[in-house]
């Protein structure tokens, strides 16, 4: 089977439209549509609400680095 492969934007959400394309006419085609997502955009996002969050807790804002440093370095002594 033979793929061929373009990227298009939507700009009007009921039809796209396809030109160009290197097949004959009357040859059957397979159509597969896949939504291009930024995966590493969305995970971030999140992320970053997720932090947000984080920081507001109670307590939190009372953490030092140096406390985050000893609690990563007990951690990889496996304490």
């Amino acid at each position: 089977m033979t793929s061929y492969q373009t990227f298009i934007t939507v700009e009007e959400p009921n039809q796209i439209i396809l030109s160009n394309l290197p097949f004959q006419k009357g040859q059957r085609l397979r159509v597969v549509i896949l939504a291009e997502d930024n995966e590493r955009v969305a995970i971030g996002k999140k992320f970053y609400r997720l932090f947000r969050e984080t920081q507001t807790l109670p307590g939190v804002s009372e953490v030092t680095e140096a406390d985050i440093t000893a609690e990563i370095k007990a951690y990889r002594r496996g304490e």
